[in-house]
């Protein structure tokens, strides 16, 4: 007598009404849903369902308003004591708290037009189906009704279910990355966050995209704004390799390179207090900066002038890029703690992690790991009450005392450090 096989039982679909449950226990949401008792057509919608559905804590609120989405924001923000900013053009409003933060986006149920490739769209209402239908990817279409009275309460575009629980990113029409080629850059950021790959017709989709210029038609303040979403990805290596791989990457900039060990390495290496995002970036623009041609640190900074990166991102960036091929070959060189010190004046340390990643690498990571922490107990003003004249004299003694505590040639209290800046200490 045979053995009865164990049936396989599937596991049970996730459940879109999951998102407005965890509501009640979020300050935003419990407005929402003392709103919705006496307001039909609200819907949570987007990556908020989307995010529940995968056991995720959504990072924010989405609410498409089948009415009027000033009115709906306002009763929000007299609820959370919070300020509403409004966006008419685009028929959206968000709920903005004391501390800055987007408490809640909210949006008319919309269509959208495109008068060409790349330009912003134009909207205008349309029925809660066309604007789940005018969205980016199947899995951001999940909506659901706040009310729980509402027939067809959790609505979606085709396949959003079954994409959703295979990870598979689908754009919902053949000219979606044309009519907003950003998406070729939320395709590799969402694909990065939730580990969903493209499905083979999307991939082709954006290949073909990028190869027809489809970026070039996009300003370069939304190209940036998406850009700098992307970098400050938790997996925003990961989105990299798809950006470089669908041919995005290099539409972007051509001389832009992607290696994925050495941002890897270059991240392992960066302190705490250093920016991930921003060392990504100098790690991309290596390339760039070596290239042949004028001044290709200006080139630099000009392209990322057109991304509008603040200009003290771009000083960062262009800093660090530059500061790398010096310090390959240089850092191991450094004998000394002080030796270290001198070499990496001026480089950001997103700089030097990447030369630690590309060269040595001990060398790199004692300098931001140790020894950069190092300071003085004494002060400028300890060396004019001394009678050291006013002026750059002070900073020389005092980095000739700094880098005898470095070496170790001196104590760490006050007295040796100001014996050395005053010429009485080790030479």
């Amino acid at each position: 007598m045979g053995i009865e096989p164990t049936p396989v039982v599937a596991p049970a679909p996730p459940d879109p009404l999951l998102a407005v449950q965890q509501l009640a226990g979020h300050e935003a949401g419990r407005a929402l849903l003392a709103l919705a008792e006496d307001t039909p057509g609200l819907w949570l919608v987007g990556g908020t369902v989307r995010d529940v559905m995968l056991g995720r804590s959504p990072r924010e609120l989405d609410v498409i308003v089948e009415g009027d989405v000033g009115e709906a924001a306002a009763a929000i923000a007299a609820a959370l004591g919070a300020t509403v900013v409004a966006h008419p053009s685009f028929l959206t409003a968000q709920v903005v708290d004391a501390g800055g933060r987007v408490a809640v986006d909210l949006a008319t149920a919309r269509r959208e037009h495109y008068s060409r490739p790349g330009a912003l769209p134009e909207v205008s209402p349309a029925p809660l189906q066309d604007d789940l239908l005018r969205r980016d990817f199947s899995v951001n279409t999940f909506a659901v009704a706040l009310r729980h009275d509402v027939p067809d309460r959790v609505r979606s575009a085709p396949h959003a279910l079954a994409d959703l629980a295979e990870g598979r990113l689908r754009v919902l029409h053949d000219g979606s990355f044309m009519d907003d080629p950003t998406r070729l850059l939320r395709l590799a950021r969402y694909g990065a966050r939730l580990a969903f790959d493209p499905d083979e017709h999307t991939r082709l989709l954006a290949g073909r995209a990028v190869a027809e210029g489809a970026l070039d038609t996009v300003t370069g303040a939304r190209l940036g704004a998406e850009l700098r979403l992307l970098l400050t990805e938790g997996e925003a290596v990961d989105a990299l390799g798809e950006l470089s791989r669908i041919g995005a990457l290099a539409a972007l900039h051509p001389r832009l390179r992607f290696e994925r060990a050495l941002s890897a390495s270059a991240l392992a290496l960066l302190p705490r207090d250093g920016r991930r995002d921003l060392l990504l970036l100098a790690a991309l623009a290596l390339a760039l900066t070596l290239s042949a041609g004028e001044d290709p640190p200006a080139e630099l900074r000009a392209w990322l002038a057109r991304l509008e990166f603040p200009a003290a991102d771009r000083d960062r960036v262009v800093a660090a890029a530059v500061a790398v091929p010096r310090l390959v070959p240089e850092l191991d060189t450094a004998a000394r703690p002080s030796r270290l010190r001198a070499l990496v004046a001026g480089a950001p340390i997103e700089g030097v992690a990447i030369a630690g990643a590309l060269g040595p690498r001990i060398p790199a990571y004692e300098w931001m790991w140790k020894w950069r922490h190092v300071r003085l107990q004494i002060t400028g003003d300890d060396l004019l009450a001394a009678g050291v004249p006013a002026g750059p004299e002070v900073g020389r003694r005092l980095a000739v005392a700094l880098d005898q505590r470095l070496d170790g040639e001196i104590g760490e209290d006050r007295e040796s450090e100001l014996a050395a800046a005053l010429g009485d200490g080790p030479t």
